[in-house]
């Protein structure tokens, strides 16, 4: 056991060098990519999320429950960030643990593309929500690494600069993309009445492409060396060590009772309309 860990460590360390530093140069290259991965990421998401998802659900037969669930589901993977952490203090190489997370995550967009090709009407809902669970989960370990690992690359004093810009130009990107889609949707529907399913699986391949794309540019993303801790980790107190923050708490508060509103709601409005 104590060999293969090492092993696996040796492999992921030559494929993902960790840096000490970076230069100027390095951070520069690094943020642009930081860029150029949201905007691959966010028309990954417009095409396969959102009320595309549900519309595919529903021509699946779901039922509102199945609806609710498919909401639920990313809700409630973010527990798995809990024993992210774990695995990103232990092994301390968040751009392998988030390339090779995001990467294993999109894949299932490829298979959940084929599902019309493959499976029954029913048998399909059923891999659908099996498929949407595994990837969602491998999706929140992405996450995780990936916050630390921008928390350390991206200067403090541009934090909310960057990430605004960053937010702005996706917000730009995916609005075009989703009114492209729908319009492709009412076309193919047009077309083909009797494989309406088939568009989806389309539309759903694109943003595998295109998620695929992000990953590339997570590969191209250096990695500075996360700080050293003192002592052994205590799992427990290390988690436990930001709710001692007052403002972290409220954080909380508010992104629970906002998060709460928006989900009651949103993944209802494609099926009431």
């Amino acid at each position: 056991m104590h060999i293969g860990t090492i092993s696996l460590s040796r492999v992921i360390n030559m494929r993902f060098e960790v840096k000490e530093t970076l230069t100027e140069d390095e951070i520069q290259v690094g943020l642009r990519n930081v860029i150029r991965d949201g905007l691959a990421t966010r028309v990954m998401v417009t095409l396969t999320g959102g009320v595309f998802l549900v519309a595919f659900a529903l021509k699946l037969g779901a039922s509102n429950s199945v609806i609710g669930l498919l909401a639920a589901i990313p809700s409630l993977a973010q527990l798995i960030q809990i024993p992210s952490v774990y695995l990103v203090e232990k092994y301390r190489v968040r751009r392998a643990i988030s390339v090779y997370t995001s990467a294993f995550s999109r894949l299932f967009w490829l298979f959940i593309a084929f599902i019309p090709f493959l499976f029954s009407i029913k048998t399909g809902l059923i891999f659908l929500i099996a498929a949407f669970v595994i990837k969602t989960i491998l999706g929140t370990v992405s996450l995780c690494s990936w916050n630390s690992w921008m928390r350390d690359l991206v200067p403090q004093d541009q934090l909310g600069v960057f990430f605004s810009k960053r937010m702005r130009l996706a917000t730009a990107l995916g609005i075009p993309i989703s009114l492209a889609a729908g319009f492709y949707l009412d076309y193919w529907k047009k077309i083909y009445p009797d494989n309406e399913l088939y568009g989806y699986s389309l539309l759903f391949f694109l943003g595998f492409l295109a998620g695929m794309l992000g990953v590339y540019f997570l590969t191209t993303i250096p990695e500075p060396r996360m700080p050293a801790t003192e002592g052994k980790i205590q799992f427990f107190k290390l988690i436990m060590r930001p709710f001692k923050d007052d403002n972290f708490r409220n954080l909380v508060r508010f992104l629970g009772s906002w998060n709460f509103a928006v989900n009651l709601a949103a993944p209802f409005f494609t099926v009431y309309m």
